[in-house]
């Protein structure tokens, strides 16, 4: 492919485009392994997966390994509603925080000039630490052809979400402390779905 596109002088940059071949994925459903037979012609298509889950869920479950793994695909906990399903722990996260920036109802363009030294918690400090990694993080990604760590990435931030939000209420009488927490929650927010954009993964306000 890489080797037409060049001889066809379409301005193809030298090394594009490069591709990875993924390992077989075994798939796992109702607690038992689909059987998959080349004989007999039966087989899981991606479609498949798709019907059975979601495309969220596919992108997400077949991007958080590496291609070079063995992996085994679980419907049940692709379609579970609950924190062991990696990708709606993360939409979760999204949708909880716009759950909150709705609730406070100001104007989101007014929190990128508070002042953000009262964010002095230890959990907010971790928050806000995670944050500043996601540029090298997806570099890093995209350099070494590693979505993976995007999805692990996307995973840790959104652990580290709950735990701030579980130590600390953000809509509070204070307004310069509400407003900073605000203003954390919504770059959270922002680097959550940007993550998720990369995946090709959406995210959700509600759920």
């Amino acid at each position: 492919v890489r080797a037409g596109l060049q001889a066809a002088n379409v301005g193809i940059p030298k090394g594009f485009p490069d591709y990875v071949l993924h390992t077989m994925v075994r798939v796992v459903k109702g607690g038992e392994e689909v059987k998959i037979s080349k004989r007999a012609g039966s087989y899981v298509t991606l479609r498949d997966l798709i019907e059975w889950t979601s495309k969220d869920a596919v992108r997400f479950f077949l991007l958080s390994r590496k291609p070079d793994t063995e992996y085994t695909f679980d419907v049940d906990l692709a379609v579970a509603k609950n924190n062991d399903n990696p990708v709606y722990y993360v939409q979760y996260a999204h949708a909880r925080i716009c759950s909150v920036l709705a609730a406070w109802g100001g104007d989101r363009q007014t929190l990128a000039a508070v002042d953000l030294s009262v964010l002095n918690s230890p959990q907010a400090q971790a928050l806000m630490l995670l944050l500043a990694k996601y540029p090298d993080m997806l570099s890093a990604a995209a350099d070494g052809f590693a979505p993976h760590d995007v999805t692990f990435y996307l995973r840790e931030l959104a652990a580290c979400y709950h735990s701030y939000y579980d130590a600390e209420r953000i809509l509070v009488d204070d307004e310069p402390v509400k407003l900073a927490r605000l203003a954390l929650v919504a770059a959270t927010a922002q680097v959550l779905r940007n993550g998720l954009a990369v995946l090709g993964v959406s995210a959700p306000q509600k759920m």
